[in-house]
């Protein structure tokens, strides 16, 4: 049996009351099986500013259980449904292998300003060097350095090939090293 992560869509409005993620991480059974990439927007509510955490995309869901558990969860609500890989066989689920996802998520959890890109969104302008990080939290990471003009923080570039998503996370200078 693959260890899985399985990509599902959620079809609820962006403004409804009880979207399928939240359905989802209030479940027993899935404490721990749920990552909801997630942004910081701030919302006005009494006339004072709150920030918020939202779904990056409405409608990804990662989820690490058997196939044949989130067929039962599928069922059971009515808004919640898989991924497909575009232009594969018909019907082939999405999914991304386990320890690429817990690389991922891990250097996703470590920080607080962390941006979400679609490969849409990043252009080849933005993709820097080539590196590896020695030392930190992100040791033994690679992957290109992102040059945004004007900034004053190093980030790295993450990359899910396989849901077509991208996360930028800050990195010090001190623990870059250039890949040849």
């Amino acid at each position: 049996m693959e260890d899985l992560w399985y990509v599902l869509r959620d079809l609820a409005r962006p403004n409804a009351k009880r979207p399928a993620y939240k359905q989802l991480q209030e479940m027993p059974e899935m404490a721990g099986c749920v990552f909801i990439p997630l942004k910081q927007k701030m919302f006005i509510e009494f006339g004072k500013p709150v920030v918020r955490y939202i779904p990056y995309m409405t409608d990804l869901i990662f989820v690490h259980k058997p196939k044949t558990e989130i067929d039962l969860i599928v069922r059971k609500l009515p808004l919640l449904q898989y991924r497909y890989v575009h232009g594969s066989r018909q019907y082939e689920v999405m999914s991304v292998r386990h320890d690429v996802m817990e690389r991922f998520m891990n250097a996703v959890f470590e920080h607080d300003m962390v941006e979400y890109y679609s490969y849409d969104e990043v252009s080849p302008q933005l993709y820097g060097k080539q590196i590896r990080i020695i030392g930190g939290h992100l040791n033994g990471f690679e992957g290109r350095l992102m040059s945004k003009r004007g900034s004053k923080h190093k980030r790295l570039i993450i990359d899910l090939q396989e849901c077509n998503l991208s996360a930028a996370v800050q990195v010090e200078s001190e623990y870059i090293q250039l890949v040849k």
